[in-house]
């Protein structure tokens, strides 16, 4: 018997939210999972992260297999064990990151060399599941072919046809009962391929289905069709995650086409260099007026961090070279990107998501 399970809660027109059943446990949606691409978010520990009243961490099977390797993390009883969270793990298998490296693709799979050491490596839709089940993630995600836009019609065909075929094969490589496999979406911005790719991915009856290869450089007015032609073909009753989408129109609107799921480096990239999420829009902490500004980074939020450090202060840390200058903005930006997605789904119940669309898009456009 498959593990999961996707439960509607509230509705207004596509967007839902709900709830996604494991065998680990229960996440409510829509939500927004961090990046710990190497079984870490950046400058944020595991203690942070249940403090930030995060549900899901996305890691990275391309990195984890070749620093440290999945049977050094098997050994040490899996990811969770091995990074000491203890909520949920979804592993991408990698192939966004392998397909930027300009592999060797064929039908059966691809061959690419390490970015650490540049050794070669095969990987298989096959190798891509057996990885991540020794890596021991809640959901892994299939090897798919992700093609960078603009394409021509031909390379955005074979890639849905590979995605298609070692969906397949992933599915019948798959073996733990214990974790969830979710199939990919792809078909570049042309709303016929995506209708395409998940009628055939959905027929597949898998546990979720990740929608790919958007948001990689297309204007937003050619990502949103794709998007809603692919989540109209996918069953109500499995989770929908758009790969790699972090900036709150894109999350807002992708939410009323039917999603649930979201990831990004977004929030802790930007609070690395000194740029907050706030109320307002984005804020850069680094101009020469938050010099003698006292107020907390946004006002409106109820962080750890606007509850105690100044605009000010975080302009000092970030001007001296403080490391923990980048912590503390990239908390506050999971934060304010948690109770965003919490916004969103208190908007679903009270019908009122309409007008947080636009008003969302009033401040971030």
């Amino acid at each position: 018997m498959r593990p999961a399970r996707f439960v509607e809660r509230a509705t207004e027109g596509a967007a839902r939210a709900g709830e996604v059943h494991t065998a680990r446990g229960t996440f409510t949606t829509p939500c927004f999972m961090p990046v710990g691409t190497r079984g870490s978010v950046r400058m944020v520990a595991a203690q942070d992260l249940e403090g930030l009243g995060a549900q899901v961490v996305l890691a990275n099977a391309y990195h984890l297999m070749l620093r440290p390797g999945a049977e050094s993390v098997a050994a040490l009883g899996g990811l969770h064990a091995f990074t000491g969270w203890g909520g949920h793990f979804l592993t991408d298998s990698g192939g966004y990151q392998v397909f930027s490296l300009d592999p060797a693709v064929d039908d059966d799979g691809v061959t690419f060399r390490s970015t650490y050491d540049g050794s070669s490596h095969r990987l298989t839709p096959e190798r891509a599941v057996a990885v991540q089940e020794l890596l021991g993630a809640d959901i892994q995600m299939v090897l798919d072919v992700c093609s960078p836009l603009p394409s021509p019609h031909p390379v955005l065909r074979l890639a849905l046809e590979r995605t298609a075929a070692w969906a397949e094969r992933a599915r019948h490589a798959h073996r733990r009962d214990d974790q969830c496999l979710f199939g990919i979406v792809q078909g570049g911005a042309d709303p016929a391929l995506r209708e395409e790719s998940a009628t055939r991915t959905a027929a597949l009856e898998l546990d979720g289905y990740g929608i790919g290869g958007l948001s990689v450089g297309e204007p937003r007015h050619e990502m949103l069709p794709a998007l809603a032609a692919a989540t109209a073909r996918l069953p109500r009753d499995r989770p929908r995650y758009l790969m790699g989408v972090g900036d709150p129109v894109s999350i807002v609107e992708a939410v009323t086409r039917g999603v649930d799921m979201f990831d990004c480096v977004l929030p802790t990239r930007l609070g690395r260099h000194g740029s907050a999420l706030t109320a307002g829009g984005r804020l850069s902490l680094r101009t020469a007026t938050m010099a003698s500004d006292d107020a907390p980074v946004d006002p409106a939020c109820g962080c750890s961090v606007c509850a105690r450090h100044s605009r000010a202060y975080l302009r000092h840390l970030f001007q001296v070279g403080e490391p923990v200058a980048g912590r503390l903005l990239s908390l506050h930006n999971l934060s304010w990107l948690a109770a965003f997605l919490a916004r969103i789904g208190e908007a679903i119940t009270d019908g009122t998501l309409e007008s947080l669309r636009i008003e969302t898009a009033a401040i971030w456009t």
